[in-house]
């Protein structure tokens, strides 16, 4: 007779957010009050899983208010309980899913699924997602498919990349989207079904606090470079989301090739979407220009991606070839293989 597999569990932190938030009696307003096990207790369905559940309630917070610290010490308490678990699902607010969840795959080198979720509608309004999107999660970082797959993000039954996905809107409950790539899966009668999978991981061996700061400069109609000259000595690193494919205007020029001759400076796009050219155009301020004097083609990765790349590689203490050769990995310009770390294979 064949030997019954033990059952699978998965852990779940709680960080806090609109999925905890309920009305206060004085305005009305959302404000956090629920506990990670009320959250739980609240998932129609979640006791038929089969799968086990252990719960953390790591922080409290809305998710504006979280550092880059909490997510390090998060990825910290992950690996510590990576022996004992399957997966791991957390829940926090969808303000910064997107730089959250990235950070997280970039720090997590384990085979195990982090899967992250949140809501958008807090459990005292009608059609509350919360409860769909735990259920869904948990599925999804219990099932093997998920593994090898580093951070996800489960949100309205679809199963994002951490390194592809954005919050694309302000209230909607399908406001995660990939614009590159597409999701890599959704959820069928409760039951992941990926339809495509990353071929490989990009892990850098670092321990990100709140002492680097990088700044991320969007650039506008007529920009004179007022905001990069006032950010420029205060940061340990910039990233510039600039027009289209990787442009800005003229009178930048001089300033972003002295600041890269000091500071690492990525060059994005603000459209969040498509790769930045490399060799397309050829005028002051192109993406040929200023890729000749040293700013970093940050490729696929959009600007919010970009920064935590940068805001990581420089607390691993990465020189400045160190951060072009991830970058061009990260952003899908260079073969996987070139990336620096082996936990990145």
């Amino acid at each position: 007779m064949p030997t019954a597999e033990p059952p699978r569990r998965v852990t779940v932190f709680a960080l806090g957010g609109t999925i905890a938030m309920g009305a206060t009696a004085e305005t009305g307003g959302a404000a956090l009050s629920l506990s990670a096990e009320q959250l739980l207790a609240a998932v129609p369905g979640s006791a038929d899983t089969g799968v086990g559940v252990d719960v953390v309630d790591f922080r409290r917070v809305p998710s504006a208010a979280l550092r880059v610290s909490d997510i390090s010490a998060l990825a910290a308490a992950i690996r510590d309980r990576a022996r004992d678990t399957d997966g791991v699902v957390v829940i926090q607010g969808t303000d910064t899913i997107e730089e959250t969840a990235y950070l997280l795959d970039l720090l997590h080198a384990g085979v195990e699924p982090i899967v992250v979720t949140g809501a958008m509608r807090n459990p005292t309004l009608a059609g509350a997602d919360g409860p769909a999107n735990i259920l869904a999660a948990i599925h999804t970082a219990a099932h093997p498919d998920a593994r090898g797959q580093g951070c996800l993000v489960v949100f309205n039954d679809e199963i994002h990349a951490a390194r592809r996905v954005r919050k694309t809107h302000t209230i909607s409950t399908a406001t995660f989207r990939s614009p590159n790539g597409g999701p890599l899966g959704y959820l069928v009668e409760g039951v992941p079904r990926f339809l495509n999978r990353l071929a490989h991981r990009t892990v850098v061996p670092a321990d990100p606090g709140d002492d680097i700061r990088v700044a991320l400069v969007p650039i506008v109609l007529g920009d004179d470079g007022t905001t990069v000259r006032a950010v420029a000595d205060h940061v340990d690193g910039l990233v510039i989301a600039g027009l289209g494919g990787g442009h800005v205007p003229p009178p930048l020029v001089e300033d972003l090739e002295a600041l890269a001759a000091r500071i690492p400076v990525v060059l994005a796009s603000r459209t969040a979407a498509g790769s930045v050219l490399r060799s397309t155009y050829e005028f002051a301020g192109s993406e040929r220009d200023l890729l000749a004097r040293g700013l970093v083609c940050a490729g696929y990765l959009d600007a919010l991606k970009a920064r935590i790349l940068l805001h990581t590689l420089l607390t691993a203490r990465c020189d400045s070839s160190v951060i072009r050769t991830a970058f061009e990995v990260a952003g899908a310009t260079a073969a996987p293989g070139t990336w620096p770390w082996t936990t990145g294979g």
